[in-house]
């Protein structure tokens, strides 16, 4: 484990920066067994729900694990040969029960999973369904059709469909005001989309590899983390207010999933060829990040990543078919003895299998 100081505070807009010694453990506090997950770098299959319930696709079967009690129960399991499940997306407020799940025959399916029910099935797209976003009673779909499709929940008709890529739309992300929507295509073009509006604000080409990595920043409105494939490397950091490029690291691998923390200025990214680790990065303000520490231990790419609701941990999930658990985000109600006495006491709990 190592220590981190000098983060600068959380608070919205501020520059101060307040010391602090953290304990950041290099090894996982869990590993769940993940078989049948599909190793493909344009779906989206792992999510982590408000209420503590984490969400894996196995192929045509989509897996809950409550992370309060460790139990496990399949959800949903699609018919027909071949129709595997694409991505998944946890409702928002006052959705936060609802799952939505993507799959390959081109559908939406909503399920109720305080009652394991689907409500409802939305069609419309021409091919598989890779990316999934909610904001509020609005969750957005990207296909391998190359369109985005909105639908409001309430209502039974489909809102809108924007048309902004050439190929798949592989990353998909409201801002957390629901006011912005980025999207992220294996066309190599980063959209970024005010709500309301079918036209999209900036198109942006820098990325030299399929956009799927999307993070908004939750402590400055306009603050986008972009990762982009093998041939890229790249993660870049956007003031979407006016579609400038604030900076750009070269992770020398390929970035699959980026995630912001919600306690500190601190972001994760994952990666694919060559190392397939974990990095957590510090933002230093203005577009700047410093790498903080590499964790390793996954033997395959590293293709999804969820943060817990607390946001002390995130969840990486790899095409060696497992799960692991990084207790390395900071806490606001637990000091750094606090979380390294609790780290020693759990130790590298035994593989468990989410199905």
């Amino acid at each position: 484990a190592i220590q981190n100081s000098g983060t600068p505070a959380a608070g919205s807009g501020s520059l101060k920066r307040r010391r602090t010694t953290r304990f950041i453990p290099k090894s996982p506090d869990k590993i769940l067994d993940a078989p049948d997950l599909v190793d493909d770098y344009y779906l989206n299959l792992l999510d982590w729900s408000k209420s503590n319930i984490l969400a894996v696709a196995l192929r045509q079967c989509v897996f809950l694990w409550n992370a309060s009690t460790g139990a496990t129960q399949k959800l949903l399991e699609t018919s027909g040969a071949g129709n595997i499940v694409t991505s998944l997306a946890w409702g928002d407020e006052p959705t936060s029960n609802t799952l939505a799940v993507g799959t390959h025959s081109a559908e939406v399916q909503l399920w109720d999973v305080s009652v394991c029910k689907k409500i409802r099935e939305m069609t419309g797209h021409r091919s598989r369904v890779s990316s999934l976003s909610w904001y509020s009673n609005i969750v957005s779909s990207g296909s391998r059709d190359s369109a985005v499709h909105h639908h409001d929940v309430r209502v039974p008709a489909q809102v809108a469909k924007l048309h902004g890529h050439s190929q798949e739309v592989c990353g998909l992300k409201w801002s957390p005001q629901g006011t912005q929507l980025a999207s992220g295509g294996n066309d190599n073009i980063l959209n970024i989309w005010e709500a309301r509006r079918n036209q999209s604000r900036f198109t942006i080409g820098r990325h030299q590899a399929a956009v799927k990595a999307l993070a908004w920043c939750p402590f400055h409105s306009n603050l986008l983390a972009s990762g982009g494939g093998t041939a890229d490397r790249r993660i870049c950091l956007w003031n979407t207010g006016n579609g400038q490029c604030l900076n750009e690291v070269d992770t020398k691998s390929q970035v699959c999933a980026v995630q912001w923390s919600t306690h500190d200025r601190e972001l994760v990214s994952s990666h694919g060829f060559t190392h397939n680790q974990l990095i957590l990065w510090r933002y230093a303000g203005r577009g700047r990040v410093h790498k903080v520490v590499e964790l390793t231990g996954h033997q395959a790419r590293v293709l999804h990543m969820a943060q817990s609701p607390d946001g002390t941990t995130i969840v990486s999930a790899a095409a060696d078919e497992t799960l692991r658990f990084w207790r390395i985000l900071g806490s606001p109600t637990r000091s750094a003895a606090k979380l390294k006495m609790e780290h020693s006491s759990r130790g590298l709990l035994g593989a468990n299998c989410i199905r």
